[in-house]
């Protein structure tokens, strides 16, 4: 297992988790990203820059994925892709994306986006709180218990 995160819009306190994670846990972080990032020294945090443009850090993740990998990510469509691949796929506040509940969540996606399109203030996310951060954990850490029974 490896771990994969995108990079781009992944939280301060998200990153600071998977480093201690991938040094206690002894599991590769890839973070993929379009702009440096300054990353504490391990053999087992690495960075993969990518170019930048439109979806490019996304098809380096799904090129590079493989099945039980972990892959963190706000983004919906790059979550279907994964699932379809095998890949274990959670977002920044702890949310499990699975195959079974990745097509709703893709609806509801696409219907806020035409919402906002049409002009209705939705309002977005809320800011990112402490609870957030604490499903983060306990979602990363069952992911891996699960992968350490096996």
């Amino acid at each position: 297992m490896q771990i994969w995160i995108d990079a781009d819009a992944c939280p301060n306190p998200i990153k600071e988790i998977i480093y201690r994670i991938a040094n206690r846990e002894q599991i590769n972080a890839i973070f993929v990203a379009n702009q440096w990032l300054k990353l504490p020294k391990s053999s087992f945090i690495k960075m993969q820059l990518v170019a930048k443009g439109y979806d490019i850090a996304d098809l380096a993740i799904i090129n590079q994925v493989q099945p039980n990998d972990l892959v963190i990510t706000a983004d919906i469509p790059l979550a279907a892709e994964l699932l379809n691949k095998g890949a274990n796929v959670i977002n920044f506040r702890g949310q499990r994306y699975t195959l079974e509940t990745i097509k709703e969540t893709l609806i509801m996606r696409d219907f806020m986006e035409t919402m906002r399109a049409s002009g209705f203030q939705t309002g977005g996310q809320s800011p990112f709180s402490n609870k957030d951060r604490q499903n983060f954990v306990n979602q990363i850490d069952k992911l891996i218990s699960q992968r350490n029974k096996e």
